[in-house]
């Protein structure tokens, strides 16, 4: 009789060692503060007060691919957002898209895209804005560097433990 219980409690120790062994998946919050001052070439005609926030979140999957999942807010245009794109670029510097997020867009706007592990290490390396684009400013009215970091809980590293474990009592001594 013991010894099913003894097979159905190494089975269970052998699935719950696979679990803990199992790659957990990385995730990132994005962010970045949306002005008219940080927009290269120089936005015309902005509103005072022209700002949005782009927030995000991205999860590595196993194919090479990840997963971006985004809301961005924002008041004050010249006129409607045409459209707003992640592009490749260091601060102060324009670059390419690397990730289209809507066109025309509204404020409060949500979306998702799949994105290349690649394209995941050009954001977290601080390579990458949002930029809002308008009539009025086809080339960006609004931009915001991306700034990436890793959520807590996301491939956990062991940590030790707060209280360690306190010190056995000793025995009496024998008479």
């Amino acid at each position: 009789m013991l010894k099913p219980i003894a097979a159905a409690v190494g089975a269970g120790l052998v699935v719950a060692g696979l679990a803990i062994a199992a790659p957990q998946k990385d995730t990132y919050k994005l962010n970045a503060n949306l002005k008219a001052r940080f927009e290269v070439p120089k936005a015309q005609g902005v509103p005072t007060g022209a700002t949005g926030l782009f927030t995000g979140t991205v999860v590595e999957l196993e194919d090479d691919r990840a997963r971006l999942t985004w809301r961005l807010t924002y008041s004050n245009l010249s006129g409607r957002a045409a459209a707003a794109h992640i592009h490749a670029g260091k601060l102060g510097k324009a670059g390419g898209v690397l990730v289209a997020l809507c066109g025309p867009c509204r404020t409060g706007q949500r979306g998702s895209a799949s994105i290349s592990h690649a394209q995941l290490r050009t954001i977290r390396a601080g390579a990458a804005y949002v930029n809002l684009h308008t009539a009025k400013n086809a080339a960006g009215e609004i931009r915001g560097q991306v700034k990436a970091s890793e959520q807590s809980g996301s491939n956990p590293d062991p940590a030790p433990p707060s209280d360690p474990e306190p010190a056995p009592t000793p025995y009496p001594p024998y008479p």
